[in-house]
């Protein structure tokens, strides 16, 4: 299981990391699947305002540091930090913009990552002192795979930043126990920051990938509503990144184009995924309410096929993706992708009774092919606080080297 880990380290407190799950997006779909990411936030005090804010993104060669005050916006109020946001401030990102010195709409990601962070650092700690940082961030996954990284990200920002300006208690009242969950009135107050730093990256994002880290499970999405399922089981997957490029905005404008083209033909292929999401989305209920038997996965196993063939009729396949589901299909398995298509990634349903050699067999064939897989789950939990102790060591020597 991959995470994303934040780390806020100040003078007068333990250092504590922030786990945050997040969703991953089967597109059109509105029953959406978990994936755990990971990256470190390591910030230290006291506030100096005229100290140096350093941002570091490990492994990529990429760091950046400056003063704030050349960038801190004096009419800027944010004192009262518990109120949930709903809109950028235009002026703040326009002089954040000219101060990264970015240009134009496309951003490489460590621009986009760097704009968020001062985004809604700024905006939290207000025009008072702000705090001398120092901030890493590393990832177990590759970003711009469409895999919601961009949204774990803004989640762990939104959390560590909150924590640290006192706008949100720590939930870790006891250091000896390993994981605390905040409160729903501040897991509301994350995910408003947190869809801020969703706006910074994408301009205009849904809300479901940062709801999604913030609450983790699955989500309901429907008609622009996010409705967090109540309880949802444990499923093994298989994630794999076919490497292939792709532009969420180019598959999504192909997508509309052949809706308004041939809407007859079109329409029915919708209502079919509608109907999809709804029978999994009751498959699972049953998973949490019953014993679980081998005729749930085949449920599970047969919507995941038909989903996948229209997803292809609705023009979001690839070759690489249907080269792996060939080579799962051939092990008794059962894939199709996920976030845009067009590439990207894809998930594989893995069985409990599924062998363990069945799952090295299928990985390496895929590695074969040049394409990269992890085991994980879905249905895991959302932002958490983690006290130093649950963090793999290897995981805090590599985040210690920065």
């Amino acid at each position: 299981m991959s995470t994303f880990l934040l780390c806020i380290m100040s003078t007068n407190s333990l250092p504590f990391p922030v786990i945050v799950p997040t969703f991953n997006v089967p597109t059109l779909s509105p029953i959406l699947l978990v994936f755990l990411f990971s990256f470190f936030v390591r910030t230290h005090f006291p506030p100096l305002l005229l100290r140096p804010t350093v941002i570091q993104f490990p492994p990529a060669p990429c760091r950046s540091t400056a003063p704030m005050a050349v960038v801190v916006n004096p009419g800027l109020d944010r004192s009262d930090k518990r109120k949930e946001v709903k809109c950028l401030d235009a002026d703040l990102v326009r002089r954040l913009r000219e101060f990264v010195g970015v240009v134009g709409v496309n951003l490489d990601t460590c621009n986009m990552a760097t704009l968020a962070f001062l985004y809604i650092y700024l905006s939290v700690f207000g025009s008072g002192d702000l705090p001398s940082l120092t901030v890493s961030v590393w990832s177990e996954l590759p970003t711009g795979a469409g895999l919601g990284s961009s949204a774990a990200y803004s989640v762990c920002l939104a959390s560590a930043l909150l924590s640290a300006s006192g706008a949100i208690p720590s939930p870790l009242k006891d250091r000896d126990h390993p994981t605390g969950r905040w409160c729903q009135e501040d897991l509301e107050l994350i995910n408003s920051w947190a869809f801020q730093g969703e706006m910074i990256i994408h301009g205009n994002p849904s809300g479901v990938d940062n709801a999604v880290g913030t609450w983790g499970g699955m989500l309901r999405f429907l008609a622009g509503k996010i409705i967090p399922l109540s309880r949802v089981p444990l499923l093994r997957i298989l994630l794999t990144n076919t490497k292939v490029p792709r532009s969420t905005k180019v598959l999504v404008a192909g997508v509309k184009d052949k809706i308004n083209k041939f809407p007859s033909i079109m329409a029915p292929v919708l209502d079919s995924v509608d109907a999809i999401s709804c029978t999994c989305e009751k498959v699972l209920a049953e998973m949490t309410s019953e014993p679980i038997t081998g005729e749930h996965y085949n449920i599970l196993e047969e919507l995941i096929d038909i989903n996948q063939h229209h997803l292809n009729v609705m023009g979001v396949g690839h070759p690489t993706l249907d080269t792996l589901c060939q080579v799962t299909l051939a092990k008794g398995l059962h894939s199709k992708l996920t976030g845009a298509g067009g590439g990207g990634c894809g998930i594989t349903l893995l069985r409990p009774e599924t062998d363990s050699s069945v799952v090295r067999a299928t990985v390496q064939e895929l590695k074969d092919y040049g394409f990269d897989c992890w085991e994980t789950s879905i249905g895991g939990p959302g932002v958490q606080q983690h006290s130093p102790l649950s963090v793999k060591e290897d995981i805090l020597q590599i985040l210690n080297r920065y």
